[in-house]
């Protein structure tokens, strides 16, 4: 009677330099501060735009180094970027239905309570 013999999996680990995690965290902190920075500085529409850009940045340093997902198969890596690309896309639709709304629909509306103190002019 022969024995069926399980093929041992021979998967070596990948391992990341502490070097490398921590020039990854300080990217991050950096990558906060310049998002703390620019909310301050009035961009106009390009603030969100900027701010979504960094927060992108952020996450994929997240998900390449921490998650491994740089090291890990590339059908992960794709389906990791088709969604940011997927999300991209909802929020763009989503901005450009909120920014033309003026233009289509005429504010008609007034407050409920005109004499609320949030409407009253301080000295």
């Amino acid at each position: 009677m022969k024995m069926s013999t399980v093929k041992e999996h021979s998967a070596s680990e990948h391992i990341i330099p502490l070097k490398t995690y921590l020039g990854i965290a300080i990217a991050l902190v950096v990558l906060t501060g310049i998002t703390v920075a620019v909310s301050f500085v009035h961009l106009g529409p390009f603030n969100l735009v900027v701010a979504m850009l960094i927060a992108t940045t952020k996450g994929t340093l997240v998900a390449l180094i921490f998650m491994h997902l740089k090291y890990d198969n590339k059908f992960f890596a794709t389906i990791f970027t088709i969604s940011l690309l997927f999300v991209s896309v909802l929020i763009i639709l989503t901005m450009f239905d909120t920014e033309t709304r003026g233009d289509i629909y005429d504010v008609k509306a007034r407050p409920i309570q005109e004499n609320a103190k949030i409407y009253q002019q301080t000295p």
